[in-house]
């Protein structure tokens, strides 16, 4: 996979300078992954449909 250039935060990145956080990128079959404190390291991509059943399951499980 080639390296995304369409990094984005996600809005509960934190206070402050908001690098606590995981950051995504959209490719076109395929969402890549990393720490936002660490984007030199290691990248993790997963099947956009996987992803997309992982975000709407945490949309359905109750805050704390």
């Amino acid at each position: 996979m080639n390296i995304p250039d369409n990094w984005r935060k996600s809005s509960h990145s934190g206070p402050g300078d908001g690098d606590s956080c995981v950051e995504i990128a959209n490719r076109p079959t395929r969402i890549a992954v990393r720490d936002s404190k660490v984007p030199a390291r290691a990248t993790l991509t997963f099947p956009a449909p996987a992803f997309a059943a992982f975000l709407e399951d945490l949309k359905r499980r109750p805050r704390p």
